[in-house]
């Protein structure tokens, strides 16, 4: 080869040549970036001198794969088992599980510079309009001012009469399930039917027709919108690609649990629709909205919006609690025996038991918030971002801009707050004297504060209700295969609840 040719040669592959030194010099450069921001967060980070894995100081890898998988709230339970009840999470994230924090992160600020808002990087926003949930100050107080009267005590006794006919139509189901005999029945369906048309007809002013005609394609859509939602979340939380988080996901992964979220929204559209088309006047959430003169009340955004959310939350809460509440009596017969006693010396039938009188039974108020405390439907903390000056949160200074929250699991399993946290033991909120190192103000499932969930009551009222008529009226037994229902389930916001099979006949005819 003569030198010309060589030089030649050597000239052609001179592009190739320069395009991979460049190639190597990014990524060598994006290796020096990240372990620089790595050292940075470990060694200089304002929240450096907080305790926690040095994994989770480094970089935010950790806790996002973890909240992927379902299983943060497991991560969560055993870095506070090792670290202690404040809990470095991620570079800028703290996690608490005493009750002083409860007041500092969610309580009520007189001057909007002191609130702590809700981290924009977890909430994920509806693309119609903001919610009750996500909403800024301004937004969640309007909401809230037009919700108020469709959740007040005068409504919730105006609402009975809706309510106990779905219940009255879900003991009757069961009726005819069992009439020839025991028989087994998924419970986690049933109260999913009977939660989600109460709500359907408190929303929307007609119900799903669960209780009648069984899942409904939208039932199993509203079951896979938690898992879509954390993959939001955790797109939002990539620099430069969180603002086009919804685009990503629903183009690139479009899953069933994506279908899910977006059929949800398109059947709540179908609902707003007919219950804003329907003059007639009824004891439901929109019936005061939908009096509002012009410009006062929702747009059709925020209506759609707004009742998506409280379709998911009214419903898929309340069920949790049931499911859970039920599992847990039925492993442990002695407490479901105590909780038989005082129903059947209370009521001589079901049919007797109403929102009034089903307030007065200590223990079945008992089991239901030991229920919540062991199967809580809120399964994380809900991260709110410390203002711009700082804040004091259980006595120590944490700069603004840190993500801050209460965990909910990690709080009410650990033995930092109550005694023997792993058992079922409902006399810990009747004789609290038989357990004096339990901090039982750790335990808020429905939050504290301007924020704290406006729905509260009803659940409350509707979990005695469905739970003392179904103890009151049946007899029931686990499945052979559901002894451990409750360990493998993923959690993201609320539970993602497998099927619980339960052997059901009649106690009382």
């Amino acid at each position: 080869m003569s030198l010309w040719n060589f030089t030649n040669v050597i000239d052609c592959d001179m592009p190739s040549s320069s395009a991979l030194r460049v190639l190597v010099g990014i990524v060598i450069l994006a290796v020096l970036y990240a372990l620089f921001f790595c050292a940075y967060n470990v060694f200089f980070h304002p929240l450096r001198n907080y305790p926690g894995p040095l994994s989770r100081a480094a970089t935010k890898v950790p806790y996002l794969a973890a909240m992927w998988t379902g299983y943060h709230h497991r991560a969560m339970h055993e870095v506070h088992d090792r670290y202690g009840p404040v809990v470095r999470i991620a570079p800028n994230n703290l996690s608490y599980i005493n009750p002083q924090a409860w007041k500092d992160i969610y309580a009520h600020r007189k001057m909007r510079d002191l609130e702590m808002i809700k981290d924009p990087e977890f909430y994920v926003r509806n693309p119609d309009a903001p919610t009750i949930v996500n909403g800024n100050r301004e937004e969640h107080a309007r909401y809230r001012r037009l919700y108020s009267p469709g959740f007040s005590l005068r409504s919730l006794r105006e609402q009975e009469p809706l309510v106990q006919r779905y219940v009255n139509m879900f003991v009757n189901g069961l009726v005819r399930v069992c009439e020839h005999g025991e028989t087994a029945v998924d419970m986690v369906q049933w109260f999913n039917f009977v939660t989600f048309d109460i709500i359907g007809d408190l929303a929307f002013g007609e119900p799903f027709g669960c209780l009648e005609n069984g899942a409904t394609d939208w039932l199993l859509k509203l079951n896979q919108i938690e898992e879509a939602q954390m993959h939001f979340r955790i797109i939002q939380h990539i620099p430069l690609l969180g603002r086009y988080a919804r685009q990503i996901i629903n183009t690139m992964l479009p899953s069933d649990a994506v279908k899910g979220s977006e059929g949800h929204r398109r059947l709540t559209h179908e609902k707003v629709t007919r219950r804003v088309n329907n003059k007639e006047s009824r004891p439901d959430f929109m019936e005061h909205i939908l009096r509002q003169p012009e410009g006062k009340g929702f747009t059709f955004g925020e209506m759609l919006s707004n009742s998506a959310t409280l379709i998911q939350a009214g419903s898929e809460t309340t069920a949790t609690l049931l499911s859970g509440a039920l599992f847990l009596l039925l492993q442990h017969p002695e407490k479901m025996q105590k909780l038989v006693d005082e129903l059947t010396n209370a009521f001589t039938s079901d049919g007797m038991m109403t929102i009034e009188n089903t307030e007065r039974l200590p223990y079945l108020a008992a089991v239901l918030e030991e229920g919540l405390r062991l199967y809580s439907p809120a399964v994380p903390g809900f991260p709110r971002q410390v203002p711009k000056g700082g804040a004091i949160i259980d006595g120590e200074y944490v700069s603004g801009g840190v993500s801050v929250a209460v965990n909910h699991y990690a709080a009410y399993h650990s033995p930092l707050n109550f005694e023997r946290p792993l058992e079922f033991i409902p006399e810990r909120f009747i004789d609290v004297s038989a357990f004096p190192n339990d901090r039982r103000e750790v335990l808020q499932p429905f939050s504290v504060g301007p924020r704290n969930c406006i729905g509260r009551s009803l659940a409350y009222a509707e979990g005695k209700l469905i739970l003392g008529r179904t103890i009151w009226k049946f007899d029931m037994r686990l499945g052979g295969n559901e002894g451990n229902w409750m360990r493998d389930q993923k959690g993201y916001v609320t539970w993602l609840r497998p099927p619980m099979e339960v052997y059901v006949k009649l106690r009382h005819g």
